[in-house]
C-alpha cells in the first residue's frame, strides 16, 4: 500500500506532508505507518517506516529530525542532523534539506511555513503543550531566523476532536484559571465531564499571535481508525500499546 500524505495549499511550495498511518510495514495495534521509535513495536520496522517517510519528503533518514517530546512549550533550532533528541516539542530550522518532524496520536502536529523567507517549523501541541504557549514559541523561534510574523502560515494536521475529547472538571478549572475566556472551548458532557474543543483552541493561539493564516485540516484521530492511531481510542479497546503518526516539512 502506498503513503497517504495530506496536505496543505497554504503551506505552498514547502514540501510538507501529515502522513496517516496507510502504506507502513507495521502489524497488529500498530498496523500501517507507526513512525514512534517510543512505542513497543519492533525498532528495525518502525525504522523502516521512518525511511518511507523520509524518502517521501526527498531527505536521507539522518536529515529526519525531531525531538523528545515532553509537553512542553520549549521549541530549538536546527542546523542539521541531530546526534541526540533535545527535550522539546518544536523545531524549526531555515536550512535546505533538513525535514522537521513531529509524532502524534490525537496532539495537534502543527506545521509552519514562511514561504517569502524560508523558514519553516513543526510543532507537538497537546492540550498543556498550547496552554503553556509552545505555539507562539515556535513562532518567536522563526522570527528569530528572519521570518516575517505576517507570512506564516500554520495548519494544524489530524487531532483529536471535540466530539470525541471529553475531559474532567480539573481540565476546565485549568484552562479557566489561565483566561475565564477559553470556557468557550467547551461543550456540555454526561455528569461534570465536558467536551473540550483541542483544535479550536490551538487555532485560537495561532491567530491571536497575528500570523498569515491558520487552519486545522478537520480529520479526527479518534474517529477515522484506517487512517489514523489514537492514544485515546487504544485506551478505551484497552489495547497494549499504540502507534504513532508523524507530521514533516522541509524546504
Amino acid at each position: 500500500m502506498t503513503l497517504e500524505i495530506l496536505t496543505a495549499d497554504s503551506l505552498g511550495p514547502v514540501r510538507h506532508g501529515f502522513f496517516t498511518r496507510r502504506g507502513g510495514a507495521s502489524s497488529g495495534v500498530f498496523a500501517g505507518l507507526n513512525c514512534g521509535s517510543g512505542s513497543s513495536d519492533q525498532s528495525e520496522i518502525v525504522a523502516i517506516n521512518r525511511a518511507r517517510v523520509a524518502q517521501a519528503m526527498g531527505v536521507g533518514t539522518d536529515h529526519l529530525v525531531g525531538v523528545h517530546q515532553v509537553h512542553s512549550a520549549d521549541a530549538v533550532t536546527v542546523t542539521g542532523p541531530l546526534q541526540e533528541k533535545p527535550r522539546a516539542d518544536a523545531l524549526v530550522t531555515d536550512q535546505p534539506g533538513v525535514a522537521l518532524s513531529i509524532l502524534t496520536a490525537d496532539c495537534q502536529p502543527v506545521l509552519f511555513a514562511d514561504h517569502e523567507t524560508g523558514v519553516i517549523g513543526a510543532a507537538h501541541a497537546g492540550w498543556k503543550g498550547a496552554l503553556n504557549g509552545v505555539l507562539e514559541a515556535t513562532i518567536e523561534a522563526m522570527l528569530g531566523l528572519g521570518a516575517a510574523r505576517g507570512n506564516i502560515h500554520a495548519v494544524i494536521g489530524p487531532s483529536i476532536s471535540q466530539a470525541a475529547y471529553e475531559v474532567g472538571p480539573e481540565f476546565f478549572d485549568a484552562f479557566s484559571a489561565e483566561d475565564p475566556e477559553y470556557a468557550r472551548f467547551f461543550a456540555g458532557g454526561t455528569g461534570d465531564r465536558m467536551m473540550f474543543d483541542l483544535p479550536a483552541f490551538g487555532l485560537y493561539r495561532l491567530r491571536e499571535a497575528g500570523i498569515g493564516s491558520a487552519e486545522w485540516t478537520r480529520h479526527c484521530t479518534y474517529a477515522d481508525a484506517d487512517r489514523f492511531f489514537s492514544y485515546r481510542r487504544s485506551t478505551h479497546k484497552k489495547e497494549a500499546d499504540y502507534g504513532r503518526l508523524i507530521a514533516a516539512i522541509t524546504l
